[in-house]
């Protein structure tokens, strides 16, 4: 007879140190939480964190990345399905980013640590290939909706770019201004946008 596993696996572990983290850092501060901390939050030692990760920093790279690979699994699952622009945007909005993704529940904590991640310069690079696989993702999307749509885009990676800076800036403005800046201001504002440019953007 076969055992039960008993020890968790080293995703397991992760997963939970990622959750314990999220958690932490929004009750303590980035800065202020500690390894220890962390580790029991998550009900391990200071040994499991450091068999995992070698620093807080390192943690808190994973963490983005673990994010951005989710967020881009997320939006091509849903391309997949909705390649018209109005049922995209519609599946976007109720799409569902809490699931095993703690920076989906709470993207002031995703900017934050970004942030957090900025000021080290060493650590760019690292920010640099997340943004990368963003506008990449973006840029696919932008392409095969606007295909899908009978439009062209001359660039549809600067389309891309544009966008995400737009979704990051309202980030940014809720992290300062949360009272009036709405969750959906992204949204609210490419639906304006859209009303606004019309078909006089620039397509070919």
């Amino acid at each position: 007879m076969s055992r039960l596993r008993t020890r968790p696996t080293r995703d397991d572990t992760r997963d939970k140190l990622f959750e314990a983290a999220a958690r932490v850092f929004e009750e303590q501060g980035i800065s202020a939480a500690s390894i220890e901390a962390i580790a029991a939050a998550a009900g391990f030692t200071r040994g499991a964190f450091y068999s995992n990760f070698a620093s807080k920093d390192e943690l808190i790279v994973a963490m983005l990345e673990d994010h951005v690979e989710q967020t881009i699994r997320r939006n091509l699952d849903l391309l997949a399905k909705h390649q018209d622009l109005q049922d995209y945007l519609e599946a976007f909005r109720n799409m569902d980013r809490t699931r095993q993704d703690p920076l989906g529940r709470s993207p002031l904590l995703n900017m934050e640590m970004i942030l957090f991640v900025a000021r080290a310069e060493k650590r760019r690079p690292e920010l640099a290939k997340r943004l990368r696989a963003r506008r990449q993702m973006l840029t696919e999307i932008v392409t095969i909706i606007s295909k899908h749509e009978g439009k062209n885009f001359e660039n549809p990676g600067w389309v891309a770019a544009i966008l995400l800076a737009l979704e990051d800036g309202f980030r940014l403005h809720r992290l300062i201004d949360p009272e009036t800046t709405p969750p959906d201001s992204f949204l609210r504002a490419f639906n304006d946008l859209q009303h606004a440019i019309g078909d006089t953007f620039d397509v070919k």
